[in-house]
């Protein structure tokens, strides 16, 4: 057996997807995903297929594991924030319990949140005025956020067992899934082959702050890098961490550029949003079409597409920029061009015949 095994709670979501492919790179891992459906063409990991709010479910399919480093990449959504702390604690919670019953082979715990830290829940997003750059000092904001909750199950299990633990907070992730609730790149591909398909051109649905404003996201392979760094770096136990691409920029070039690259026009920025949601609205059928012309995968485009999270990202208004000081002083030196984040994106949708 080797000496490192890991569990990836949501192996099939666009976190755990990359982890687990860049663990399966390392060669020294075994692997575990845990998630509700079994992952496609991931050889390399073994599929427990249990749903992680059903505690006895959850200890029985995990009995049989003892993992050394348990990574979180799952979350559910619920129409309020009290629902959303009391299931997505329970997903934490229901997992390290069955993991540190009767004894723990844990040495380390890994939990992705995000940006919402700083930010506030879906139903107060944003409204507040952060001061940026983020750093991970900043104090928690007052009223509820199920990051927090989530947070303190991870730090209620270290303290009882003894494992270290890192936190990560992404802003927007670009990387490659299907079927994610928030996926900005694949959204955005979705849209813009809408667009050159029906001779419409490309609207940006944000906001003016965001449009002009300095910005950054999150590769997906390099939050895979980072989670693997903090959970075998001595220095980096018992922290939280931003983790972001490392470079800046402004919508108003990128918008240009994803033009350029489904080779469709860019319409007037007219100074305020123009919600994704609204300019998709009832773009199912045009989506069925190119699926049938193209010889596509069969996903529908509401499996696809997550314009309520994209309008959300893009709507803030004001610059949200992320402090990547701490990682960098502790050893972790990875950075990612953000303008090939999107374009490898696309690259390997194109290549999977996801879209045109």
């Amino acid at each position: 057996m080797l000496e490192k095994r890991a569990l990836i709670v949501g192996v099939t979501g666009i976190v755990g997807n990359n982890l687990a492919r860049r663990l399966a790179d390392e060669g020294d891992w075994a692997i575990w995903g845990v998630s509700r459906r079994r992952p496609r063409g991931f050889s390399a990991v073994t599929s427990l297929e249990v749903d992680v709010l059903d505690a006895a479910a959850t200890r029985e399919a995990l009995a049989a594991v003892a993992p050394t480093h348990v990574f979180f990449g799952a979350w559910v959504r619920t129409p309020t924030e009290t629902e959303n702390c009391r299931v997505n604690g329970a997903i934490v919670k229901n997992v390290l319990d069955a993991v540190t019953a009767g004894g723990s082979s844990v040495r380390h715990v890994a939990l992705v949140t995000g940006t919402k830290h700083y930010l506030g829940p879906f139903e107060s997003y944003a409204q507040n005025h952060p001061e940026t750059p983020f750093r991970e000092d900043q104090p928690r904001l007052p009223g509820e956020n199920f990051y927090y909750v989530q947070e303190d199950v991870v730090f209620e299990h270290a303290a009882r067992s003894g494992f270290g633990w890192s936190v990560h907070r992404p802003h927007t992730i670009v990387g490659y899934a299907v079927g994610n609730l928030m996926n900005l790149g694949v959204t955005l591909a979705t849209y813009a082959s809408i667009c050159k398909a029906t001779g419409r051109p490309l609207l940006f649905p944000g906001s003016n702050a965001q449009y002009t404003g300095l910005t950054d996201v999150t590769d997906a392979r390099l939050l895979a890098r980072h989670l693997l760094w903090a959970a075998t770096t001595p220095a980096a136990r018992d922290e939280a961490f931003n983790v972001v691409n490392g470079d800046v920029f402004r919508w108003q070039r990128l918008w240009s550029a994803i033009a350029r690259y489904f080779e469709v026009e860019v319409a007037p920025y007219p100074g305020e949003g123009t919600p994704l949601a609204r300019q998709l609205e009832g773009a199912g059928a045009a989506w069925e079409r190119l699926v049938a012309e193209h010889r596509l995968q069969p996903n529908a485009l509401e499996h696809l597409a997550s314009p309520w999270h994209t309008d959300a990202d893009l709507g803030r208004p004001f610059e949200c920029l992320n402090d990547m000081s701490k990682s960098r002083r502790l050893g972790f030196s990875v950075y990612e061009d953000s303008e090939r984040s999107f374009f490898d994106l696309f690259d390997r949708l194109r290549q999977e015949r996801i879209i045109p």
